[in-house]
């Protein structure tokens, strides 16, 4: 009777362990915004975290554009990425029942800083200066809400023309960080970026500010959020979208909130992205990735 019981719990733990292995890896990606390492260490973390709330492993998945971020999630390459508001947008569309889960509760009122080299001349003002006319100017990302959308949206509501008009360069310089760099070394006069990443580069004395400063600031927008496939549970179980949600909600480990950097995550939907949407679709960028 031992034996048979003994050589019955070795059959259920050798069930369990192929299930294990036959269980597919939980992955995930986000829009490569920043510097290519600092975005590695933080992912990383993340990948652990979720691992050992979700009970499955989780993969984090780099990507070297924009693009590339959004096409993944199309393909299921990964199940769930750390979006900027439009990429979100762009990538929900093509996956239908695809949503937004969670967002930094700093993403609820985002804004975009202008800076500027010293050689533009230019002070810090309460609107965009006419005296930007005639400057070289780089965004970030083509597909970046904070470093493209709403600085766009913003400059031709401003001059009543687009960007190339208003300019005599106009740039994309690819992420964030290397917007600060370029418009720090003189490169281009003007940029446009996420005002976090201006903030912790300032925070860790990486900033000049004899030679670069913020000249103006964008009214707040929705931006980054966590966005998720819909067939999720179809794939690794029901219920496994809110375990996932309360996993990203419930994170309080203040390093890995800091690296992001965010307090916390907050409830989001898709509903709440609506004016990233409509901004995309009246400057025609909806596809433009």
């Amino acid at each position: 009777m031992r034996l048979l019981t003994a050589l019955a719990a070795l059959l259920v733990s050798l069930g369990l362990s192929a299930a294990e292995k036959t269980q597919p890896v939980f992955t995930f990606t986000a829009i490569p915004d920043q510097n290519e390492s600092q975005l590695i260490e933080r992912f990383g973390e993340m990948a652990k975290y979720l691992s050992a709330e979700l009970g499955v492993e989780v993969k984090y998945v780099p990507v070297k554009s924009y693009p590339a971020a959004i096409t993944a999630f199309r393909n299921n390459q990964v199940q769930l990425a750390w979006f900027g508001g439009l990429s979100g947008v762009q990538a929900r569309a093509l996956v239908p029942g695809s949503v937004a889960v969670a967002q930094g509760y700093e993403d609820q009122f985002f804004k975009t800083y202008f800076i500027a080299h010293k050689s533009a001349g230019l002070s810090p003002a309460e609107t965009l200066s006419p005296a930007l006319k005639g400057k070289t100017f780089t965004f970030g990302s083509k597909g970046s809400t904070s470093g493209r959308l709403m600085p766009e949206f913003y400059l031709r509501e401003a001059f009543s023309a687009a960007p190339e008009a208003v300019f005599s360069r106009v740039g994309f310089s690819g992420d964030h960080s290397r917007t600060l760099a370029l418009v720090q070394s003189g490169a281009y006069q003007v940029g446009a970026l996420n005002y976090t990443v201006w903030d912790q580069a300032l925070a860790n004395g990486d900033i000049d500010t004899q030679q670069v400063q913020v000249i103006w600031t964008t009214p707040t927008y929705p931006d980054y959020q966590w966005s998720l496939r819909g067939d999720v549970d179809a794939q690794y179980g029901a219920g496994f979208s809110a375990k996932l949600t309360q996993a990203l909600l419930t994170l309080s480990d203040e390093k890995l909130l800091g690296s992001f950097p965010r307090t916390k995550f907050v409830p989001t939907n898709n509903d709440v992205y609506q004016p990233i949407e409509a901004t995309a679709k009246a400057l025609d960028l909806m596809n433009d990735w």
